[in-house]
């Protein structure tokens, strides 16, 4: 059933041309080279030292490693990450 209206909303979205990450519920993730990243539409903080950050989201959990890591900002629709960003994975 969730796919039937997965289908419905993508195509919805399509024809109307709307965002596909606000129709869908999907996370947009902006990478500013290696020192900043800003992830919208999360769905809150699962871990947070200055080395690992782990964000959920409706596809999975960001996981994000490096060094000197910081949250710059928190809201309740969008996440930035600042610091020597090394690697970003996905666990789904």
């Amino acid at each position: 059933m969730k796919n039937k209206m997965d289908n419905l909303k993508y195509n919805v979205s399509e024809a109307l041309e709307l965002p596909k990450d606000i129709v869908l519920d999907l996370p947009k993730v902006i990478l500013i080279g290696n020192i900043q990243l800003n992830i919208s539409n999360h769905k809150g903080i699962v871990e947070y030292t200055q080395d690992t950050i782990r964000i959920n989201s409706s596809i999975g959990i960001f996981k994000i490693q490096g060094e000197s890591l910081e949250l710059k900002t928190i809201l309740a629709e969008e996440i930035i990450i600042a610091g020597n960003i090394e690697n970003i994975e996905i666990i789904i």
